[in-house]
């Protein structure tokens, strides 16, 4: 059974179960854990914090992989002229390239939400390693096959502010897990319900005031923390390499997903704006370092409603499962209230133009332009951004509150600034499952055609034809239109968290583009001229997949368990076993005893490690075996899979609980 990303949290954490009491809260600082504490080089007023964490937390393929986690911490006023008078302390896990690290390229992954921990991203769809359930009561990780680590040193950032193991101070509180709610510890225990659907611990302030409240807010932020990590570990800076073509250039990949729609083309942008000002001395060289963009990744991303806001309907009359959400007429009355006078379109304009004359800086700070661009996002019948009040292991709402009182959904110009990054020979790709509904491919289409048109050495990427994504020897994972650093890829049978149902795609995808080949067949091509062929529209047809019961993980009961399960929970009826909701305990399968001889647990070193890469001084090149390297294509084949192996089998277990984390324990417990 393989389990969401949060496993890692029951080694980490302070849950207990299944009373509450001051044990709870996190101890001090073990002195001899190794923690280093360092000051940046470049800037005194910025302190990084870093541990290696034990063998088998996180099992990658290689034993010799270096791991760092910690925090970045900056002190309050550091984004003056920007209203920041609390502390940032950021977290991130960096792990590195299986093969090659000290020349490997490196991907900085950020998850969305707003609000949402880049932890996702880590343990549930691209990380090195996934959790796994080994016996009643014990979790533990495996490698992951197609883990990003395969092709690139990545560094996972936890942001904004309070996101995820990221916070401002911290505070010791109770998280309800049937109401979400977060509350001090001296409120006292609810008497109608069970001691163990409540866990003390200690959480960031989740005080909307003292986190960013803007995507542009939070970009500032961002650079900070990558000048002080890139100073600190200058083995992984790609400016710093002796290959490198322009020395102390970070060329670096970003990849981000679904707000990240909004994250990554204003990150990129004000990157590079922190580049201009340095070569004009307004920002000081010496005290710094340009990070250029080598390529920016969007997977999933709900980058403009302007464009994407009209699919959202059609996608739910006519999309490529034959499923009929919403009737024509309904359709098309969708269609109509959208455009309308007063309707989204019209004040997603409004929003936008008092943003341009009011509060040109983007920082969230004029209530009279944060109402209208409310309206805008509140009047909208889209889907919102993605964000919940729950524990601050994956998702913060105070993060997603403070994003949503300015608007920030409607203000964006991520559009223009992606046009931007391809004059600067940034490589852009847009990369979309055709299955999800949130940030649906029909609407990324339509992004990937604005982007062209804003950039007239663009304009052959609409002749551009549809190619197949040749993934390996039988299988065919998608289709790519592709013109010079311009491309945008619908990746068949995967959801919103794309990685997560088809792994072997995504990355094949994600190794393409950093390596600058050409995305169908992973060949070496000439970006300046290269132009895909194929049909010109994406006309692959699918079947829905069979439903399947729903997992009631009770660190998630709000999202994963349907109203009897609730009621259950409620009245102290069923059993818990591994953080889910039985009817009876025979109901639980355990695991194969194989699991448990082959994962990793912290402390351990997982019997499925390899000593070494087999060729440590060439580029990955092995398919098979050992999992390093990419897929590279001659044609495409002439029969292909339906699908990739176990992929559904994995988002089962994954998809109900990407906002929430399960309860483990260590035994079957009768809820009384």
């Amino acid at each position: 059974m393989r389990l969401p990303f949060t496993w890692i949290f029951i080694s980490v954490s302070t849950f207990h179960w299944p009373r509450i009491s001051l044990g709870q809260y996190p101890r001090a600082a073990d002195p001899d854990f190794n923690v280093t504490t360092i000051r940046s080089p470049i800037d005194e007023d910025i302190i990084v914090r870093f541990t290696s964490p034990p063998p088998g937390t996180c099992t990658t393929v290689f034993p010799a992989q270096k791991q760092y986690t910690g925090y970045v911490t900056l002190p309050p006023f550091k984004l003056a002229p920007i209203q920041q008078d609390y502390s940032v302390n950021t977290f991130f896990w960096f792990i590195e390239a299986r093969t090659n690290p000290s020349s490997a390229p490196l991907t900085i992954f950020l998850n969305g939400g707003p609000g949402s921990s880049s932890m996702v991203g880590l343990f549930q769809e691209v990380g090195p390693c996934e959790a796994i359930e080994i016996a009643q009561g014990r979790f533990g990780t495996q490698p992951r096959d197609w883990g990003w680590d395969r092709s690139s040193n990545i560094l996972f950032i936890d942001q904004p502010n309070q996101v995820g193991f990221s916070f401002d101070k911290k505070v010791n509180g109770s998280l309800n897990l049937l109401t979400s709610v977060i509350s001090s510890s001296s409120s006292g225990e609810p008497a109608d319900q069970p001691a163990y659907t409540l866990l003390e611990g200690t959480f960031a302030s989740n005080d909307a005031r003292f986190s960013a409240n803007t995507t542009e807010i939070a970009a500032h932020t961002v650079w900070h923390m990558l000048q002080a990590f890139l100073v600190c570990f200058p083995q992984y800076n790609p400016g710093a390499k002796w290959n490198s073509t322009q020395s102390g250039v970070v060329g670096v990949n970003l990849f981000t997903e679904s707000y990240g729609g909004k994250y990554g083309p204003l990150f990129a942008a004000h990157f590079e704006s922190q580049n201009l000002l340095r070569r004009s001395g307004r920002v000081p060289k010496n005290d710094t370092l340009e990070i250029h963009l080598t390529s920016l990744g969007i997977m999933q991303g709900c980058i403009d409603d302007l464009v994407q806001g009209k699919y959202y309907p059609i996608f739910a009359n006519n999309n490529t499962y034959g499923i009929k959400a919403l009737s024509l007429v309904d359709q098309q009355n969708a269609a109509n209230n959208y455009v309308n006078a007063d309707g989204c379109q019209q004040q997603i304009q409004t929003c936008r133009g008092a943003v341009a004359s009011a509060d040109k800086n983007n920082q969230g700070d004029v209530e009279a332009v944060n109402q209208i661009c409310r309206s805008a996002e509140d009047y909208s019948e889209l889907q919102k951004a993605i964000g919940v009040s729950t524990n601050y292991t994956e998702s913060n709402g105070a993060v997603a509150k403070a994003f949503q009182q300015t608007g920030d959904y409607e203000r964006g110009n991520q559009i223009a600034q992606m046009a931007y990054l391809l004059s600067l020979g940034v490589r852009v790709a847009l990369i979309y499952g055709d299955r999800d509904y949130v940030c649906n491919w029909l609407g990324g289409e339509a992004v990937s055609f604005s982007i062209a048109a804003q950039s007239s050495a663009y304009d052959p990427f609409y002749t551009a034809g549809y190619a197949d994504i040749v993934v390996n020897q039988t299988y065919v994972g998608g289709t790519v239109r592709q013109y010079g650093n311009l491309s945008f890829s619908r990746i068949y049978d995967a959801g919103h968290l794309i990685p997560a149902y088809q792994p072997e795609t995504v990355f094949t995808v994600f190794t393409r583009v950093i390596l600058g080949t050409g995305l169908s067949l992973g060949e070496p091509v000439d970006l300046r001229i290269f132009k895909s062929s194929g049909d010109a529209n994406a006309s692959h047809t699918n079947e829905a997949p069979d439903p399947v019961e729903p997992i009631c993980w009770v660190r998630n009961i709000a999202n994963t368990c349907s109203a009897d399960q609730k009621e259950a929970i409620k009245n102290g009826e069923g059993y818990v076993i591994n953080g889910v909701l039985y009817d009876q305990p025979s109901d639980w399968n355990p695991p194969a005893s194989s699991v448990s001889v082959e994962a990793g647990y912290p402390g351990t070193i997982s019997p499925a490690m390899t000593a070494s890469p087999s060729q440590p001084n060439e580029a990955p090149s092995k398919i098979g075996g050992i999992p390093t390297g990419v897929y590279v294509a001659s044609a495409t084949p002439s029969t292909s899979k339906n699908a990739e192996s176990s992929t559904n089998i994995c988002f089962r277990l994954n998809l109900s609980l990407w906002i929430g984390m399960f309860l483990a324990v260590s035994s079957i417990e009768r809820i009384n």
